[in-house]
């Protein structure tokens, strides 16, 4: 369906202490003479004091005090409606922080002092039953029998009522206890048990958001919940001020499906994108309520058209040379799963043991772990989409069987064919089981347990040790996919465009694990391998007073793309990045275990790295060498995504030239003044003086192109079409309404390989039939075939928006 409320494009902004709801409103004028139609705002909702990114929220009744609270908020909405802008919002439907104090969650604290008797009892995930009744609050530095015998553990005051502390740490005390008990017995009273924080991925029982025990999960599914922690954005929809949502980790949510439905019901179906990664050709349930995804598959497409598949090869070799071995990223990917799934989610499968144990007894423990843990492994996508009492369909049975089988594969593990049989039915509802229940729960937490499987082990481990091409190693990304065909991405399009019209688009979000033009950079490396292996070989040399035993090959090579990526960048910047990299990559250091020595190693190499001279010069001429295709692909990457079929959104910052790597780099201040200066030249009539004015003035013409023409590109009868050109060099699609087109894209890709040939030469654009002004140039031509060369020559910009003269808006 079509969304009435849906944005013709959004800006996304991320709000925190040092950028409030008042500073957004400072900067809509400039973003409405930018060209989008919608402020796309992080979440909004009362979350940690402090909070940089507003995921770890507190409350929900109210928006959040540092940002400017209510009517900061009811500002930001005056002025944004004022300049013709509306307003998304994100939304954390998943989790809650356990703040400190806790007392700040106030639903928490209720649960921790009243237990299951707590009016909150029903928000949070808990497994009562494996604390015996407690819920298990591992924040202690030591054992609980360590940390009472060296005294750090008291009975307070807090808020008027008495607690036990733990230094900044304040817990509840249950009604009826004696706060002069042994502090022991005291405990012991109590709904919650303390523990060590090194217990916490074995024994916790409260489901959280992936691996991160500060952020307890929140059952949305209960109507009452929903109500409670969605009606502030609900009303915001009611009441016209909130436009659309953006929805956190749908994946996470016990009936994705469900919660979409209660939420369009909610809204009368406001325009809603969802956070969901699509692994290989996998497609959004058509049966969601939604307008489609927050981008990523659209980034993988996109991204691809500026990769040279050539290049795939020449760069396993040179990987393979430098590593003393060929990387194979199925099995890196494989053994970071098995990982993930046997340590950092152990109380994850423990949780679903027991539902086996319950439903299943039939089934040997042991037999039953390995089956369910190589399925884990197995599984090649977030999640199947199935509600308890529904019938399985067929694909589901066989994505099942298949995670099994190569989940058993890889372990080497003959997995008993009867208790394969057992869990699978079991995960799809299925089978004569002891006690439904306990099934029930099993098919709803088994798909919430693969979700943080995939991504921990994907994202966040198995990208930072696959290092053929970094720039591919991306949210929702398939390195093995070097490079896309021109008919590949048409087909894509297209696929959008009949399917999911008014999906978002995006290069890079707060989740990016580098900005859109690191990646334009590191594409250089496929089409300019044997430079590029050159260029390495001595960059190890020069790099050799600077590197100790301790550094391996791969992380030196990850690191030697991160900083052609990325320059100039500071030593600051690139130490707590490479500090980031290694322990996440796991291999020789960890955020828990850490490793000094390794970590030392690391952090002298990046240091002489950016100050040694003859390595800054050898960084320099790199970036100055590929200037020519890191500017086609800056440019190109930029069109194509603000003009192809769907929503598309500029995070903030990346309207000119960002070079940021994951977050929190990525959330850095933007510096907005500098913008408005730019623009306030180009609109003057200035020319583009750097690569920055130029990706500014690509990003105002096509964003003021859309929302002059927005029939064109969101409308209930837009088109896309593919252009046709004689070149491989050339990608070119219409847009418009109907049968007609009245809008142009064309862009160069692999400028290198094209300038190594001399150029376009003779090779022609055929133009649709009438006559054609480019918004960027502002030179005219005639439809009809058309050289390349003179609508996207050496001497002008690599791209070109076309839009029809005489039609003008």
């Amino acid at each position: 369906m079509r969304y009435s409320s849906a944005p013709v494009s959004t800006h996304r902004l991320q709000l925190e202490p040092d950028f409030t709801l008042d500073d957004a409103v400072a900067q809509v004028d400039h973003l409405a003479a930018l060209g989008i139609t919608h402020l796309y705002l992080s979440p909004i909702l009362q979350a940690t004091v402090g909070s940089k990114h507003g995921y770890d929220v507190t409350d929900h009744t109210s928006v959040a005090e540092g940002l400017g609270g209510d009517a900061g908020f009811a500002r930001l909405v005056e002025a944004a409606h004022a300049a013709g802008l509306g307003i998304v919002v994100d939304v954390v439907p998943n989790h809650m922080t356990t703040p400190t104090p806790l007392s700040l969650n106030r639903p928490l604290w209720s649960v921790l002092r009243e237990g299951r008797q707590s009016a909150y009892a029903t928000w949070f995930d808990v497994d009562w039953d494996a604390q015996d009744g407690h819920i298990l609050m591992p924040v202690l530095g030591a054992p609980l029998e360590e940390v009472l015998a060296a005294g750090e553990i008291s009975v307070g005051e807090h808020e008027g009522e008495p607690v036990v502390q733990y230094y900044d740490h304040v817990f509840p005390l249950a009604p009826g206890t004696d706060a002069r008990m042994p502090l022991g017995d005291l405990l012991d009273c109590q709904h919650y048990r303390l523990a060590s924080w090194t217990v916490g991925d074995s024994e916790l029982n409260y489901r959280r958001f992936f691996d991160v025990t500060s952020l307890i999960a929140v059952r949305v599914e209960e109507p009452e919940v929903f109500d409670a922690t969605h009606a502030l954005l609900v009303d915001g929809i009611r009441s016209g001020a909130i436009d659309g949502l953006r929805i956190d980790h749908p994946d996470g949510l016990a009936d994705p499906g469900g919660y979409l439905e209660r939420l369009g019901d909610a809204t009368g179906d406001a325009w809603v994108v969802v956070e969901k990664i699509l692994e290989g050709d996998e497609q959004l349930p058509h049966a969601w309520r939604t307008a489609g995804t927050t981008g990523y598959d659209a980034l993988l497409r996109i991204g691809g058209l500026f990769v040279d598949h050539a290049g795939a090869a020449p760069l396993d070799d040179l990987s393979t040379e430098l590593l003393g071995e060929r990387q194979d990223l199925a099995e890196i990917v494989t053994e970071s799963k098995r990982w993930v799934v046997q340590v950092m989610l152990a109380t994850e499968v423990t949780r679903l043991m027991r539902l086996v144990a319950r439903a299943r007894p039939d089934l040997e423990e042991s037999a039953a772990r390995e089956v369910l843990e190589a399925m884990l492994v197995g599984m090649d996508r977030y999640r199947v989409y199935l509600r308890p009492g529904t019938p399985a369909a067929a694909a589901d049975r066989e994505e099942l069987e298949a995670a099994a089988a190569h989940g058993g594969e890889s372990a080497k593990a003959a997995l008993d064919a009867s208790t394969v049989r057992g869990v699978v039915d079991l995960a799809l509802g299925m089978g004569a089981v002891r006690d439904e229940a306990a099934r029930d729960e099993f098919v709803v937490r088994f798909q919430q347990t693969c979700g943080p499987a995939m991504a921990k082990a994907i994202e966040d481990t198995a990208y930072y040790r696959y290092v053929r091409l970094v720039g591919l190693n991306e949210v929702g990304g398939d390195p093995t996919r070097v490079g896309l065909a021109t008919a590949e991405f048409h087909g894509f399009a297209e696929s959008l465009l009949r399917e999911w019209p008014q999906s978002m688009t995006t290069l890079s979000t707060h989740d990016t694990k580098r900005a859109e033009d690191v990646r334009a950079r590191l594409f250089v490396l496929a089409e300019r391998p044997d430079a590029w292996a050159t260029w390495v070989r001595t960059a190890r040399e020069l790099a050799g007073p600077v590197r100790a035993d301790e550094l391996d090959a791969l992380t030196e090579y990850f690191l030697w793309q991160t900083v052609v990526g990325a320059w100039p960048i500071t030593e600051e910047r690139l130490q707590a990045y490479a500090l980031k990299a290694i322990r996440e990559s796991k291999l020789h250091t960890r955020w828990t275990e850490p490793d000094e020595a390794y970590e030392a190693a690391v952090k002298r190499f990046v240091s002489g790295v950016v100050t040694t001279p003859e390595i800054v010069a050898h960084v320099e001429a790199w970036v100055e060498a590929t200037g020519l295709e890191t500017r086609t692909n800056v440019l190109g990457q930029k069109l194509v995504q603000l003009t192809m079929p769907g929503v598309p959104d500029v995070y903030q910052g990346t309207d000119l030239v960002d070079l940021s790597l994951v977050d929190p780099d990525n959330r850095r201040a933007v510096d907005y003044a500098e913008r408005r200066d730019r623009l306030a030249r180009l609109d003057g009539g200035a020319s583009p003086a750097d690569l920055h004015d130029e990706k500014l003035l690509v990003t105002s013409a096509a964003l003021r192109t859309r929302r002059e023409r927005s029939a064109s590109f969101t409308g209930e009868a837009a088109n896309y079409l593919p252009v046709g050109t004689t070149s491989q060099h050339a990608v070119a699609f219409a847009r418009g309404t109907g049968d007609g087109v009245d809008v142009v894209t064309v862009v160069t890709r692999l400028a290198g390989r094209l300038a190594d040939a001399g150029g376009f030469g003779d090779a022609e654009l055929e133009l649709p039939d009438g006559r054609w002004r480019d918004v960027l140039s502002d030179r005219a031509f005639d439809g009809g075939a058309t050289r390349l060369a003179d609508v996207i020559g050496p001497d002008g910009l690599p791209v070109a928006l076309l839009v029809r003269v005489g039609d003008e808006a």
